[in-house]
């Protein structure tokens, strides 16, 4: 074989290992899809089915349609079989992985003869009412199962609502963000035509310690006999996990956009019937944006309006829901009236900081605007959108998670 002939050869070699690698759309965004419960852990108990099998098999289908739909998307699960897993270690699998969220996949249970039934999606927090709280003591009593338990949660008790308390001074800075995918995966789940219990705010260890937006759900009520059947099959997990996946897939348009990777002209199009359905019921109908009577959401809803009109004075004519509360820096002068003005929003809290807080890391001119009753402060102001793109480059070295958001004359827009 002559010198041409393996020059011929080693460059075909080459090109088979480089051409591959040249097509794969580079992993730029990564989740962890929690499987609840697992191994010697059950979870609920069911009367044909455990909790550990109906969260497992819609955590590998939720994870399936990511990777297959979503090639810069990097899916990681904290188990793919029946195993047991700690409590802590799936966090730390999210926080060594660097991820950018994290979804805990859980199944419901109450005692037997109750009537029971319908999702809800959770974000961390102090529980606010006794049937969150016993939502909580249920999923944290897998901690029971581990070795050194108490010491390793710092005397933690799962049974105690005394332990709980630790969450009320808990400072989530992705609070908004995991609200957020919470009430899409909600939405996502009225397609489904499950019964939506709402948004809700409950203690899980699970979410405790990650340092990224998260949600815990809760698929159905195992403990209802109905619901289990739906749970149990594989047309019902495969249209759970469809719901999950969409409202992932909002989201994460939502994450592409705020991080100035898209523009408002130049967004991806959604799947046109799956967005239709979403806002429409089997009829045609569209959907209530109310979250249900009763919900957390639909209670500090309720707060807002009432706050909000309560500012509303005769110089000031009333605005839309849209429209937030802002320090008199994020007020529009006149030479930007009507123009969009951009800023980087980079940090969300449930109480008012002061200026000199450590939580701005040193910067200034650190300005705030009210919304769904969190105080969101922002940094920076133009109408150039190129320029704040660049100008979040540079504090996202700071503030991991800073995104873009827009004004115009006062109100927070879309862009």
């Amino acid at each position: 074989m002559g010198p041409r002939s393996l020059l011929y050869i080693n460059l075909l070699i080459a090109l088979f290992f480089f051409l591959p690698s040249v097509d794969a759309k580079e992993k730029t965004f990564t989740v962890v899809i929690d499987a609840g419960h697992g191994g010697k852990d059950p979870g609920a108990r069911g009367t044909v089915i455990n909790e550990k099998e109906i969260n497992l098999s819609v955590a590998l289908k939720l994870g399936r349609l990511i990777e297959d739909k979503n090639e810069d998307v990097r899916v990681i699960y904290t188990r793919k079989t029946d195993r047991f897993i700690e409590l802590d270690e799936r966090a730390n699998i999210a926080n060594r992985n660097k991820a950018d969220l994290f979804i805990s996949i859980h199944t419901n249970s109450v005692k037997r003869g109750s009537a029971a039934k319908g999702t809800e999606t959770y974000t961390l927090g102090l529980a606010r009412s006794d049937e969150n709280l016993a939502v909580a003591m249920r999923e944290n009593s897998a901690i029971l199962l581990e070795d050194n338990y108490l010491q390793k949660y710092e005397g933690f008790d799962p049974n105690s609502s005394e332990s709980y308390i630790i969450f009320e001074f808990m400072q989530n800075k992705h609070m908004e963000q995991s609200i957020s995918l919470a009430s899409e995966i909600q939405k996502s789940f009225v397609l489904v035509k499950r019964a939506n219990r709402g948004v809700r705010q409950a203690g899980f260890l699970v979410l405790r310690k990650t340092s990224m937006p998260s949600v815990l759900i809760e698929l159905g009520y195992i403990s209802n006999q109905e619901e289990e059947r739906f749970l149990k099959s594989a047309d019902g997990q495969s249209k759970l996990a469809q719901a999950i996946y969409m409202a992932f897939n909002q989201y994460k348009r939502d994450f592409d956009r705020k991080r100035g990777a898209l523009s408002g002209k130049n967004l991806p199009t959604t799947d046109v019937s799956s967005a239709n359905q979403l806002n429409k019921n089997s009829n045609g109908k569209k959907l209530s944006q109310n979250p249900p009577p009763g919900s957390e959401e639909d209670i500090r809803r309720k707060h807002n309006e009432v706050a909000q009109s309560k500012q509303t004075t005769s110089r000031q004519p009333k605005l839309s829901q849209q429209t937030v509360q802002s320090t008199s820096s994020n007020r529009v002068n006149t030479d930007t009236k009507g123009k969009v003005i951009y800023k980087i929003q980079i940090l969300t809290s449930d109480k008012k900081l002061p200026a000199n807080s450590k939580l701005f890391k040193g910067y200034k001119n650190v300005s705030f605007y009210k919304e769904k009753g969190l105080y969101k402060y922002t940094y920076g102001e133009t109408t150039d959108f190129d320029s704040i793109r660049k100008m979040r480059r540079v504090v996202a070295k700071d503030f991991k998670d800073a995104f873009i958001v827009a004004f115009k004359d006062g109100v927070k827009v879309k862009y």
